[in-house]
């Protein structure tokens, strides 16, 4: 089972529990402002995924493992769910959806597609191994070391969100020898087939280039009733970059 963050609805409006399933290298712990906001109006349950946060680790880390973990969510849950997954999570939720449809009601994916990618993230990977943890006391001067290796302060304020300063010594929240070994699946893309006949919305940032008009007929072969949205002035990291923008266009479709 993994692990869960609960966020009990503030106002019940009668409207399905949202999962939400965050991407590579992140957490239930990134979504907490977007859970927040959507728990106005319904229950909402953030994970960890396996190898990732507080969830536990596993040898393998493919697309099947991913949707397995998601499918005893919901079913401790005891009801379908609306679904929303970003990037890794996206692949995750689109796999559970096209093998287990009977779980999901509404799905977004955002910034990503049923697809393979030729970009690697083992680099990062290799940066966070780097990092030298030895008397480490402040995120500060974990993002002073860090940036030897990473230029951008905004990917390194996110990987440092999974470094746990309380334990002893500092620990990555993160099974990276796992992730860097299953990278090729991880990036990639079981080639899924199925269909998922259920309300679907692909939410892109304007500025990233993780879903193609050239894949839309691979899409639409999977998802038949898929629409498209892009948020203007945001990349990959849609949610974090355009936070309003990207709650709205979630509570609005899956409304």
């Amino acid at each position: 089972m993994l692990n869960t963050v609960h966020h009990p609805a503030e106002t019940a409006q009668g409207l399905p529990a949202l999962l939400i399933v965050h991407g590579l290298f992140g957490s239930a712990r990134n979504w907490g402002v977007i859970a927040r906001r959507m728990a106005a109006t319904r229950d909402v349950i953030a994970v960890d995924m396996r190898n990732h946060g507080e969830s536990a680790r596993f040898d393998s880390h493919s697309y099947a493992d991913l949707a397995d973990d998601l499918a005893g969510v919901i079913a401790a849950q005891g009801a379908a769910m609306d679904v929303m997954g970003h990037s890794m999570g996206g692949k995750a939720a689109m796999q559970l959806a096209l093998t287990k449809g009977d779980l999901v009601n509404r799905l977004v994916v955002a910034d990503i597609a049923p697809v393979a990618y030729s970009h690697d993230q083992t680099r990062h990977i290799e940066a966070m191994r780097a990092l030298d943890l030895s008397g480490l006391t402040s995120r500060a001067e974990a993002d002073r070391r860090l940036a030897a290796r990473i230029d951008d302060a905004g990917l390194r304020a996110f990987f440092l969100q999974s470094l746990d300063l309380k334990a002893d010594p500092p620990r990555w929240r993160l099974n990276l020898d796992v992730l860097e070994a299953e990278m090729a699946k991880i990036v990639g893309w079981p080639g899924t087939e199925g269909r998922f006949e259920g309300p679907t919305l692909f939410l892109s940032g304007g500025e990233s280039h993780y879903v193609l008009p050239d894949y839309r007929d691979e899409i639409r072969a999977l998802f038949p009733t898929a629409r498209f949205a892009k948020i203007p002035g945001a990349g990959h990291w849609l949610h974090a970059e355009k936070p309003r923008e990207f709650d709205e266009t979630l509570r609005v479709f899956l409304s």
